[in-house]
C-alpha cells in the first residue's frame, strides 16, 4: 500500500510518527493509500524550514517572486488532468467537476502573478515642509493554512499563491482524507523554483493543527472547514497572538420569486444542489418558493434530479460522484429519514441508491425534499451532501426574514426578472455573496470570497485584496532631508510654511 509522507524544506520527508490516516477510492470504498500523521515535532521541523526561507524570500524582489509563479502557472496549465485524476481518485467527484477546481484555483495564482501592481504602496509628498510620508506593505513571516476535504487543490491555491507572492513563507495541512494534490501542488511549486522552504506540506490530524495555531513562529493561520471548527482555530489562534482567517460552514438560500423564469431556475437549483456531490459550501441547500411559484417549480426539480447520472469520478458519463467516506454517507442519509419524521415531504429519496460493479463505494443518490419545516434538523443543520430541501413562503418579505434568520451568512442567490426586486434583495439580504440569476455567487481571483455570521471568523475574506491584506501588515514611513541650504538646530515642530 502507498504511503504519502510530507513535504518539507523542498523534498519528500516521510513520517515519523507511525500514525498513519487511510486514504480510501470512494468509488469502490477501497482504502488504496495511507497518509503519515505528523507530530509536533515534524510541525516544528516544517515551520523550521520555512522560518529560515523567510531571511531570503522575504527580502526577495519582486520581479523574482513574479517569475515563479509565471512559470508555476504554467506548469499547473500542464498538469491540469493529472491534478484532476489525483482529486477524482481520492476525493470522489467527477473528472469535469474536479478540472474546474483546478481551474478556479489558478484564477488565484494569475492574481498572484500580478502583485506587483498590488504592492505599489502610497506615497504623500511635502505634508510639511520637506516632509513625505509613505505607506508600505510588508510580509508576515511564516504563514499557515489549514484546508478541507472538498477542494484538495483549489482551496489550497487559495491561500499559498498570494501568501508567497507577497514574501511569506507558507505551511499547508491539507486534509487527510485527499492529500496527494497537495503534495502534487508542492512539487510542481518547486520546478517552478519556489525556494527550498518557501512551500511546506505537512499532513496530521488536531495534533498537527493544534501545533499550528501554537507554534510561536506562525503569524497567521488561514482555514475553512465546518463552522464548529472555524470557532475553535479562531479562539486558539487569537489566544497565541495569531491573525486568523477562518471560514466555516453555511446554509445557502435560493430566493425564486412568481416571475422567474421556472426552467433556469430548476436547471440551477439542480446544479447548484448536487455538484460535486452538495460537499460544497457554497452549494444551494435550501429553495425558497415564494407565491404559487412551489407545486411546479417542485415537479421540474424533482424531474431534473431523478435523471441524473451518478456514478465514479472517472467515467466520463456520470454527472455527481460518490462522497467523501462511508461514514458521512451515512450521515447525509439519515438527515432524509429524519426529515419525514420531522414534517417534511420526501419528493425525491435517494439513500437507497447503489452503483451496479461499485457496491461497496460511498455513493448516495440526490435526495429532494418539499415543504421543510424551519424547526426540522435537515432545515437547521448544514448536511453537506446531495440533500435539497424547498421551503414555501407567501411573500418576499417573508422569504428575506426567514434568510436572514439563519446563522449563516455565506452565500444566497435570487432568481427574478424583476430588477428593482434583485436590487432590494441584494441591499436586504444578510450574506457575504449574493448570486442574481446566479447560484453559486463565488467571486472571481480579484474580489474576495467570504461570508457573514457563523460562515467567518476573523476580519479578513479569502483571496482578492482581503488575502493579500490579510497576509501582509502596513507599514508608515515619514522622512525629512534637510535641504544643503539649511543650518543651525530647530527644536520646534515642523513649519507648514
Amino acid at each position: 500500500m502507498k504511503t504519502i509522507g510530507h513535504w518539507i524544506g523542498g523534498k519528500p520527508v516521510d513520517g515519523t510518527s507511525g500514525r498513519f490516516g487511510p486514504v480510501h477510492n470512494p468509488a469502490t470504498g477501497v482504502q488504496e493509500k495511507q497518509v503519515a500523521l505528523a507530530t509536533a515535532d515534524e510541525v516544528d521541523t516544517a515551520v523550521a524550514a520555512a522560518r529560515d526561507a523567510f531571511a531570503d524570500w522575504g527580502t526577495s524582489s519582486l520581479a523574482r517572486r513574479t517569475a515563479v509563479l509565471f512559470r508555476y502557472r504554467a506548469l499547473l496549465d500542464a498538469h491540469r488532468d493529472e491534478l484532476a485524476a489525483l482529486i477524482t481518485a481520492e476525493h470522489g467527484k467527477v473528472h469535469s467537476d474536479a478540472l474546474g477546481e483546478v481551474a478556479r484555483g489558478l484564477e488565484i495564482v494569475e492574481l498572484a502573478c500580478g502583485i506587483t501592481t498590488q504592492l505599489k504602496g502610497e506615497l504623500s509628498t511635502q505634508v510639511s515642509q520637506r516632509v513625505d510620508v509613505a505607506a508600505i506593505r510588508q510580509p508576515l513571516g511564516v504563514v499557515a493554512g489549514i484546508t478541507p476535504f472538498n477542494f484538495p487543490a483549489m482551496v489550497p491555491m487559495w491561500m499559498f499563491p498570494l501568501a508567497v507572492a507577497c514574501g511569506n513563507t507558507f505551511v499547508l495541512k491539507p486534509s487527510e482524507k485527499d492529500p496527494s494534490a497537495a503534495n502534487r501542488l508542492a512539487e510542481l511549486a518547486a520546478e517552478a523554483g519556489l525556494p527550498d522552504g518557501v512551500l511546506n506540506v505537512v499532513h496530521g490530524d488536531k495534533t498537527a493543527v493544534d501545533a499550528l495555531l501554537e507554534h510561536p513562529d506562525v503569524a497567521a493561520v488561514s482555514f475553512v472547514g465546518s463552522t464548529p471548527i472555524a470557532k475553535y482555530i479562531q479562539l486558539k489562534a487569537v489566544e497565541h497572538g495569531k491573525r486568523v482567517q477562518a471560514l466555516g460552514g453555511a446554509k445557502n438560500h435560493m430566493l425564486v420569486l412568481p416571475d422567474a423564469d421556472l426552467d433556469l431556475a430548476a436547471d440551477q437549483a439542480v446544479n447548484a444542489a448536487y455538484g460535486s456531490a452538495g460537499e460544497r459550501c457554497m452549494a444551494v441547500s435550501v429553495v425558497v418558493a415564494v407565491g404559487d411559484t412551489g407545486d411546479e417549480l417542485v415537479a421540474r426539480i424533482a424531474e431534473r434530479a431523478k435523471g441524473l447520472r451518478i456514478g465514479p469520478g472517472d467515467d466520463p458519463r456520470s454527472e455527481m460522484g460518490p462522497l467523501i467516506t462511508r461514514e458521512h454517507r451515512d450521515k447525509v442519509a439519515s438527515y432524509v429519514r429524519s426529515a419525514a419524521e420531522q414534517g417534511a415531504e420526501v419528493v425525491v429519496d435517494g439513500t437507497g441508491h447503489t452503483v451496479e460493479g461499485h457496491e461497496e463505494g460511498f455513493f448516495l443518490g440526490v435526495s429532494l425534499l418539499d415543504r421543510v419545516p424551519v424547526t426540522a434538523d435537515a432545515y437547521r443543520d448544514e448536511i453537506f451532501g446531495p440533500v435539497l430541501c424547498v421551503v414555501r413562503a407567501e411573500t418576499y418579505d417573508e422569504a428575506i426574514e426567514l434568510i436572514n434568520s439563519s446563522r449563516w451568512g455565506n452565500g444566497t442567490a435570487i432568481f427574478t426578472r424583476d430588477g428593482g426586486a434583485a436590487r432590494r434583495f441584494q441591499l436586504e439580504v444578510q450574506a457575504g455573496m449574493v448570486g442574481v440569476n446566479v447560484p453559486i455567487p463565488v467571486p472571481v481571483g480579484y474580489h474576495s470570497f467570504g461570508g457573514w455570521k457563523d460562515s467567518l471568523f476573523g476580519d479578513h475574506h479569502i483571496y482578492g485584496n482581503d488575502g493579500i491584506a490579510f497576509y501582509t501588515q502596513g507599514k508608515v514611513i515619514t522622512t525629512r532631508w534637510p535641504d544643503p541650504s539649511d543650518g543651525g538646530i530647530d527644536l520646534g515642530f515642523p513649519s507648514h510654511s
